[in-house]
């Protein structure tokens, strides 16, 4: 169960830069995605659960156009496989706790659960998961659509390195 953040997780995320800490969770700031962490079993003083949830949208939710169940589901499928290999984006040994990918009729919902000792590295952690799923997601997106905010904007600034724009292409 989540409680709120012990003051040991609590400093050492709000000293790391690309929080925002509340008194339940701390929330990513660098990505235009919403990724949040929460720790389980916060009376223990050492290794703390973390758990990073990160909230993406369809392909669907994010085009001008229909999309295709077939378009959709492998597009889901792929992203899902690709998720799993985020630990490898960390500069730690992480192992998962846990790994879920949910989807519902306009969102999906990454989840990542890890154990540590540490709480700044925790903090260093969980940002670069959210960061992984937010680069991911632009690297599976699929030409030809048009897109809506906020993945125009993400595909603009990946082409162009502005955050500015309403409509793009793919990266490539």
């Amino acid at each position: 169960m989540t409680r709120e953040l012990p003051d040991a997780v609590r400093d050492a995320f709000e000293t790391h830069d690309g929080y925002e800490v509340t008194d339940e969770h701390a929330r990513v700031t660098t990505t235009v995605f919403d990724g949040r962490v929460t720790v389980e079993g916060a009376e223990a003083d050492w290794n703390r659960r973390y758990v990073v949830t990160v909230e993406v949208p369809t392909l669907s939710a994010v085009v001008e156009e229909v999309v295709g169940p077939a378009v959709e589901d492998g597009w889901f499928e792929t992203l899902e496989r690709r998720l799993e290999d985020a630990p490898m984006a960390t500069r730690a040994n992480l192992e998962l706790d846990a790994f879920e990918v949910q989807r519902d009729d306009q969102q999906v919902e990454v989840t990542y659960a890890f154990t540590t000792g540490s709480e700044s590295q925790a903090a260093d952690v969980a940002k670069t998961l959210v960061e992984y799923v937010e680069g991911t997601y632009v690297e599976g997106i699929i030409p030809g659509y048009d897109y809506r905010p906020p993945v125009a904007g993400l595909l603009n600034q990946a082409q162009s390195g502005s955050a500015q724009g309403d409509r793009g292409g793919t990266p490539l």
